[in-house]
């Protein structure tokens, strides 16, 4: 399948699409939004779209128009304000929902956070409040997800780090501990998935552990 990485200049979206350069059954197309992370994308061999998510829903469609799935591992970053992370993980999230809605693409995988479904218990777990907007932007903008009627994964990772990928993984709706993943870890699973109708209408916490992935994403409830 043709595959919409969208934040495809991102530490997870790198590896996403050079594995999906990879593989036999999968073509990525990096969407950026700058002119030079395209041609840079283009001199590797890889098809690539510019598009903003500050920009309108017909742009990202637009993106999207040869793809047949749609990977968003997009965000803000740890050095902008509230109001980035509000454009991007919320706004940009739903209107890349709303874009692949307009262009017949039915399945999507979002990267989340660790614990977000927990946004609105009472009483809240106290880290959650820790990083501003962050938390309540990626819980929003999983749940306009949940409700858009497309096929989604929600992937919730815990602490993101750049070792080498161990291959194994711990998984649940909800996890009782937090821990570390490593981005290329993340990137494999998001990968897996695509291929994996089990995860389809599924989401959950994702740290490193004893059980390697494939086996793991069997396992979703």
């Amino acid at each position: 399948m043709n595959v919409l990485v969208i934040g495809a200049n991102g530490n997870i979206g790198k590896i996403v699409v050079e594995k999906l350069q990879e593989s036999d059954n999968n073509t990525p197309i990096a969407m950026v939004r700058k002119k030079e992370q395209l041609e840079n994308f283009k001199e590797q061999g890889v098809q690539a779209v510019l598009a903003d998510l500050e920009g309108s829903v017909g742009d990202i469609s637009q993106a999207a128009k040869d793809a047949d799935a749609i990977v968003f591992t997009a965000g803000s970053g740890g050095n902008t304000g509230a109001d980035k992370t509000m454009f991007i993980d919320l706004d940009g999230a739903v209107k890349a929902i709303e874009a692949a809605k307009d262009a017949n693409i039915d399945r999507f995988v979002i990267v989340s956070a660790l614990g977000s479904q927990q946004w609105l218990e009472d009483p809240r777990p106290e880290w959650l409040d820790k990083l501003g907007p962050y938390y309540p932007a990626k819980f929003y903008a999983d749940q306009w997800l949940k409700n858009s009627g497309l096929d989604y994964t929600i992937v919730r990772p815990g602490l993101l780090s750049d070792d080498e990928p161990k291959g194994k993984i711990k998984l649940a709706k909800t996890l009782v501990e937090s821990g570390e993943i490593t981005r290329s870890d993340v990137a494999q699973i998001i990968i897996a998935s695509l291929a994996d109708d089990d995860t389809r209408k599924k989401e959950f916490d994702v740290i490193n552990g004893d059980t390697k992935i494939g086996e793991a994403l069997k396992g979703l409830e």
